[in-house]
């Protein structure tokens, strides 16, 4: 294990194949910027699709197929709220995935 950067997880050299798998298309889903600046919006809180376009400057259309993919790949979830869908991030991992990439980036400025 490496001294500067203990970690209890298994070695990388432990995941299936299929959790690589899964992990490259998360990594593809995210490193679109445009899908990578709802998820840093949507990691302020949960929004609605028309709070997105407006946010964003972009058609709803435009913003519900962003999604979709980001849905599909589990990075982010719905929930009806009477009328409206509202998105959020799906898990305390994506969330804390997003923060670190993001702040992993700024120190580069």
């Amino acid at each position: 294990m490496n001294q500067h950067h203990p970690h209890p997880h298994p070695p990388l050299s432990a995941a299936s194949p299929a959790s690589i798998d899964r992990t490259a298309r998360l990594f593809r889903a995210i490193g679109d910027p445009p899908r990578l600046r709802l998820l840093a919006l949507l990691a302020q809180g949960e929004a609605c699709v028309s709070q997105l376009a407006e946010a964003e400057r972009e058609s709803i259309s435009t913003i519900s197929q962003r999604l979709r993919v980001l849905r599909a790949e589990n990075i982010v979830v719905r929930t009806r709220h009477g009328k409206h869908i509202h998105y959020a991030l799906a898990d305390r991992h994506i969330v804390e995935l997003v923060e670190n990439a993001l702040a992993h980036a700024a120190e580069r400025e």
